[in-house]
C-alpha cells in the first residue's frame, strides 16, 4: 500500500501542528514572564536549559518502551503532560516552581513528539517515507511561523493567563486528534532490557549532532545579532519558515526517488553556504539570502537524517531509533547554544555563525565517511 494521506498520517500531522504551536506560542513569551516572577537573565538561562534537559533525558527512555508497549499510551500520557503543564504554569508564584513545571513540561513534550514522531513512521508507506516526513516536518514548520507571533500578540493585547490558557487548548486539541487517530502496532516479543540508544545510529546521531548545532546558534544569536544590523529579529525566522515549507514535501519527494544521499550532500553544502553568507551579512539583503539558503538546506538535510536512521535501525526498533535521532538533535541545539555562547565573547555574533559553518562542515564529513558507506551496506528493505 503506497497511500500516503491516510486518516491517521492526517491526525497525527494536523495533532503535531496544534502541540507545537502550543509549544512556540511560550519561545518568545516566557522570558517575559519569568521576569514578571522576578527572575533575571541567569535564570531564563536555566529555565529554558531545564526544560531541554528533561526532555533529552526522559527521550532516552521513552524509544524502548515505545517498541515494547506501543506508542499510544505514551503518546496520551505525554500530551495530557503537556497541557497540564502549561496551565499550571500561571500559578507558578515563583521560580522554584516554574522550574519543576518545566521538568514535568519537558517529559511531556519528550513522550508526545517521540511517540508522534514514530506513529507517522509507522503510518506511512516505506517508498513513500521521505516525502510523508517532509509533510509532516511541515506541521512543526507553520507552528514555528505562527506560534511566536501569537503568543506575542496575545499577551501585548490580553495576558500571560489568556496566553497560558490557549496554549493548553491547542495541547487538548492535539489530544484529542491523537486518541482519535488509529494506530498499528506489534508489540515487542523480546522482553530482556530496554535500550536507551540505537547504537548502529551512531554515525547518523554525529552528523545530525553537528548540523543542529548550528540550528542552536541561529535560535540563539540571530535575534541579537539582526538588532545589531537594524533588521528586524523576525524576519529571518519569517523568510526562514517559508522556505522550509516550500521546499521539504519537495525534497522528500526527490529523496524517494534518487535516495538520501543525493539529498543530504548537497543540502548540507547550503546550509554551509547560509552560515558564510550571515556571517558576512550587514543588511536585510544579506539576512534575506541566508534565510532562503538556511531553509533550504537544514529543512531538506533534517528529515533524510531522520530518513536513514530508519532504514538503519531494525524494523522493530523504530521507538529507540526516533528517541535516539531526536536525542541527538536536541543535544547540539542546547550544547551548541552553550558552546557558541560562550564563543561570541571572543569572536562576536558573525564568528559565532562561521564557527557554525565548521559545524555543519564537520556533519558533511562524517555523513560522506561513515554514515553513506553503512547506508550502501544495508540491504534494500521490500515491501
Amino acid at each position: 500500500m503506497t497511500r500516503l494521506w491516510t486518516k491517521p498520517f492526517i491526525m497525527l500531522t494536523a495533532g503535531m501542528l496544534f502541540l507545537g504551536t502550543g509549544f512556540y506560542l511560550l519561545l518568545p513569551t516566557l522570558p517575559l514572564y519569568i521576569k514578571q516572577l522576578g527572575g533575571n537573565d541567569a535564570m531564563i538561562g536555566l529555565v529554558a536549559g531545564i526544560f531541554t534537559l528533561a526532555a533529552v533525558v526522559f527521550r532516552l527512555f521513552v524509544g524502548g518502551l515505545l517498541d515494547r508497549y506501543g506508542r499510544r499510551p505514551f503518546m496520551l500520557l505525554g500530551l495530557l503532560l503537556f497541557g497540564i503543564s502549561i496551565y499550571a504554569y500561571e500559578w507558578a508564584g515563583g521560580i522554584a516552581v516554574l522550574i519543576a513545571l518545566r521538568i514535568v513540561h519537558g517529559a511531556g513534550w519528550a513522550f508526545s513528539t517521540t511517540a508522534i514522531g514514530t506513529s507517522i513512521t509507522d503510518v506511512v508507506p516505506e517508498k513513500r517515507r521521505g516525502e510523508g516526513m517532509g509533510w509532516y516536518g511541515v506541521s512543526m514548520t507553520v507552528s514555528m511561523a505562527i506560534g511566536p507571533m501569537l503568543g506575542t500578540w496575545i499577551i501585548m493585547n490580553y495576558s500571560f493567563s489568556h496566553m497560558f490558557g490557549i496554549a493548553a487548548a491547542f495541547s487538548a486539541m492535539a489530544l484529542a486528534l491523537a486518541f482519535a487517530a488509529k494506530i498499528p502496532f506489534q508489540p515487542h516479543a523480546n522482553k530482556g532490557s530496554i535500550s536507551l540508544i540505537e547504537k548502529s545510529l551512531l554515525p547518523v546521531m554525529a552528523g545530525l549532532f553537528f548540523l543542529a548545532v548550528s540550528y542552536g546558534g541561529i535560535t540563539a544569536f540571530m535575534p541579537i545579532f539582526a538588532d545589531t544590523i537594524a533588521v528586524n529579529p523576525g524576519f529571518f525566522f519569517l523568510v526562514y519558515a517559508v522556505s522550509l515549507t516550500v521546499i521539504r514535501p519537495v525534497a522528500g519527494k526527490l529523496s524517494d526517488r534518487y535516495g538520501e544521499t543525493a539529498i543530504i550532500i548537497p543540502s548540507l553544502i547550503i546550509t554551509f553556504l547560509a552560515l558564510i553568507v550571515v556571517s558576512q551579512a550587514g543588511n536585510m539583503a544579506g539576512v534575506a539570502v541566508s534565510a532562503v539558503l538556511y531553509g533550504i538546506g537544514f529543512g531538506s538535510a533534517q528529515p533524510a537524517f531522520q530518513s536513514v536512521a530508519l532504514k538503519l535501525a531494525p524494523p522493530d526498533r523504530k521507538g529507540v531509533a526516533n528517541a535516539s535521532f531526536f536525542t541527538a538533535f536536541d543535544l547540539g541545539i542546547g550544547l551548541g547554544s552553550i558552546a557558541l555562547g560562550s564563543l561570541s565573547l571572543y569572536i562576536g555574533y558573525q564568528g559565532v555563525f562561521a564557527a557554525s559553518a565548521v559545524s555543519v562542515a564537520c556533519s558533511l564529513v562524517i555523513f560522506v565517511s561513515t554514515v553513506r558507506k553503512a547506508r550502501s551496506r544495508t540491504p534494500a528493505k521490500t515491501g
